[in-house]
């Protein structure tokens, strides 16, 4: 497997932005998954760069505010090469902490204007709805985005995991161009009604945790394995039995990886990438090496067998464990 001379683009949306075909997301560049190094992270966006990758993920809840602030100054001098998302979606007090959910127009505005500054640029590329705040109507939202993309601060409006009824009604108000959900091999939740949903409104799809935050890789662990202030020690898929019949459930991964020639992170990238040219997967890493073996899977094309036997193996509903902690699916509004 060997690089193209460039990564191949795919349009987010009816009419939408042309982006790599994969993404980089960059949550785990700030502590989600042990200690930051900020020097290796941004050497691995302009890797990224270097190579074709021009889709960067980030969001203010990051950190908070830092790992946009991180992004901002790895993209300084490079800005027009690089396509940036991040979201909003709550408040924040003082220290950082984060608060209730808060949607609200004139909060959305300040949130801009704070992002701009972090991110070191004049406008925003996509900007999304981190989470549906259940006290402000999402015409509201919308309203709101379609403001800031008026007066040139925002270039596209997108949402994050958003049901069909919100879907529908943000983008008659302000056209959706992007939702961004988890989506991966253990993880299809969004194919009985959101996945065509999207199509049928011409929206793209921003998938998000494609690896399952690294046990789709073959290298994950227990959760109590993990430090106690990486992600994964809370994470219920990673949990006890959980982690037992979810590593069994992948076992296939591997087998198809070895018969490819290729690695298991590539195999389900190339899953990803076959399930339709609207779905743009944004893995995850602060490292070069894994940044390059990832972007490899665009090369991958996997038979219609090892296509079947992949979805065969891991159907829809099978993995054990819900996606977050409890206490974080109030935080996060799900």
């Amino acid at each position: 497997m060997t690089y193209d001379d460039a990564l191949p683009t795919r349009v987010l949306g009816n009419g939408g932005p042309a982006v790599s075909a994969l993404g980089l997301g960059c949550f785990g560049m700030s502590r989600a998954y042990g200690a930051a190094d900020d020097a290796e992270s941004i050497a691995t966006v302009h890797r990224a760069l270097d190579l074709g990758c021009t889709f960067f993920d980030t969001a203010e809840v990051y950190g908070p505010f830092d790992n946009e602030a991180l992004l901002g100054d790895a993209l300084r001098g490079r800005r027009d090469e690089a396509f940036i998302s991040t979201k909003f979606g709550w408040e924040y007090a003082p220290d950082g902490t984060r608060g209730r959910l808060n949607s609200r127009p004139d909060h959305i505005r300040r949130t801009v204007d704070a992002m701009l500054v972090r991110l070191r640029t004049d406008r925003i590329d996509l900007l999304s709805q981190h989470r549906v705040d259940p006290t402000v109507p999402i015409e509201d939202v919308a309203d709101g985005v379609g403001g800031l993309i008026a007066s040139g601060k925002v270039r596209y409006f997108g949402l994050s995991e958003a049901g069909t009824a919100t879907i529908r009604r943000a983008h008659a108000v302000t056209p959706v161009t992007a939702l961004q959900t988890e989506y991966a091999l253990w993880e299809r939740h969004i194919e009985a009604e959101i996945l065509p949903l999207l199509r049928e409104l011409g929206i793209g799809l921003v998938a998000y945790s494609p690896l399952g935050r690294g046990f789709l890789t073959g290298n994950a662990k227990p959760a109590e394995e993990y430090a106690a202030d990486d992600y994964r020690r809370r994470d219920p898929r990673f949990q006890g039995e959980n982690f037992r019949a979810n590593s069994a459930a992948v076992d296939e991964v591997g087998a198809v990886a070895a018969r490819v020639g290729a690695s298991p992170a590539q195999v389900c990238l190339a899953w990803l990438l076959a399930k339709g040219d609207d779905v743009v997967p944004i893995p995850g890493t602060k490292r070069r090496w894994t940044l390059e073996e990832n972007l490899r899977a665009v090369s991958l094309r996997l038979a219609p067998g090892d296509m079947e036997l992949l979805d065969a193996a891991v159907p829809a509903g099978i993995t054990k464990g819900q996606r977050y902690p409890e206490d974080a699916m109030y935080m996060n509004g799900l």
